[in-house]
């Protein structure tokens, strides 16, 4: 069940066609996102270990952490990682019915647009229209609605499981260097939960990237 877990089966991906598990991996670069942010215990950190490593990255934001946290996420953009939508509520879609979904995350995107509105060093194409879905957890019909709203639904092939207490700091670390390859989309969380494991494994995944001659860039 782990395994699964950490690298979705082809089965699970065919039945999601219209949602992006990987990228085409014909250049060596290589997709670091981060869900649940931004929180001021762990994201800094994180855009500091990516600068460290120049290392770009997708942050998948909280509506209401962005905007309890607006300077923080104007940090995120201005530092040249792109953002994307995790709804406002980090709602799971299994058990929200479509309307309401898609009413969530358009007040997340609204949010995202009045705080880079607010700030002169910012500009309206900061924006995305990406979207993940927290848990992974999504209907077809909820895809379908985005879709036609304009979003780009973005899944993963690597799941760090960082968020997990049942997975040790070094299993954290091998779940992402077990799978990873060019085109992989990776994640990981700047929450509170995961920020053990990614306190961590993300050093040493930067540093194994570097060694590969990879690229990590923003979706």
């Amino acid at each position: 069940m782990k395994k699964l877990l950490v690298h979705p089966p082809k089965a699970l991906q065919r039945l999601f066609p219209k949602v992006t598990w990987a990228l085409p991996n014909n250049e060596n670069k290589v997709y670091l996102t981060f869900d649940d942010g931004p929180i001021p215990e762990v994201t800094p950190w994180v855009l500091d270990q990516l600068k460290e490593w120049d290392a770009k990255a997708t942050f998948f934001c909280i509506g209401d952490n962005v905007r309890k946290q607006p300077a923080l996420f104007s940090r995120i953009i201005s530092e040249g990682h792109s953002i994307g939508n995790h709804t406002y509520h980090h709602l799971k879609g299994w058990d929200t019915k479509n309307h309401t979904y898609l009413e969530d995350v358009n007040k997340a995107e609204a949010t995202f647009k009045e705080v880079i509105q607010a700030n002169d060093n910012l500009k309206p194409s900061d924006t995305t229209k990406l979207f993940r879905p927290p848990y992974g957890k999504i209907t077809s019909a909820q895809v379908s609605l985005l879709r036609k709203n304009g979003y780009q639904v973005i899944m993963w092939d690597v799941l760090s499981m960082d968020y997990s207490t049942k997975v040790s700091e070094a299993q954290c670390l091998e779940n992402v260097k077990n799978y990873i390859k060019p085109g992989s989309i990776i994640v990981f969380h700047d929450s509170l939960k995961a920020q053990k494991n990614l306190q961590y494994t993300l050093p040493k995944v930067l540093s194994y990237i570097g060694s590969q001659q990879w690229d990590a860039v923003c979706l």
